[in-house]
């Protein structure tokens, strides 16, 4: 292991095939996400050729991403990242609740491990917060989580 400010997770010999879904919209934050989980899935020993980055245009799209590669069988798991930032309308509400339920039922559909890397905030200072690069970015969590599911097997 790698030895720095962030906690990692060995994953030993297996070789690994990890996906990660990104959503462009809030972009800034969803960036600053993927390059979290990357960091992660790095630190614990997978090599970038292992990792496979697809981007959706949001959050909303986020799920139907997640089932294409669980059919496809040739990832172990996938990371599931997005910003759902509350504004002055209800979308908020529809946008992260179809996600998180999406995510949910493609998990339990497919049998595959999906680690939940939706910020759902209720304004950008929080979102930022989360996806700084330090040991409490979200999209790091959400790697090391799925890291984890998937040595528990």
């Amino acid at each position: 292991m790698k030895s720095n400010k962030f906690a990692t997770m060995d994953v030993g010999k297996k070789k690994l095939k990890i996906a990660l879904v990104q959503a462009r919209f809030n972009e800034e934050i969803t960036d600053s996400l993927t390059k979290g989980a990357l960091k992660a899935l790095e630190n614990s020993g997978l090599e970038k050729g292992d990792i496979e980055v697809h981007k959706v245009p949001g959050s909303f799209e986020i799920p139907i991403k997640c089932q294409q590669i669980a059919r496809d069988q040739k990832q172990d798991g996938i990371i599931a990242l997005g910003a759902v930032i509350r504004g002055e309308t209800p979308h908020f509400d529809y946008v992260s609740k179809a996600a998180t339920d999406g995510i949910l039922r493609v998990m339990l559909d497919e049998d595959i491990f999906i680690s939940f890397g939706v910020l759902t905030t209720d304004n950008l200072e929080q979102a930022r917060a989360r996806s700084r690069n330090n040991r409490k970015n979200k999209g790091y969590e959400a790697a090391l989580a799925l890291l984890e599911m998937i040595q528990s097997q």
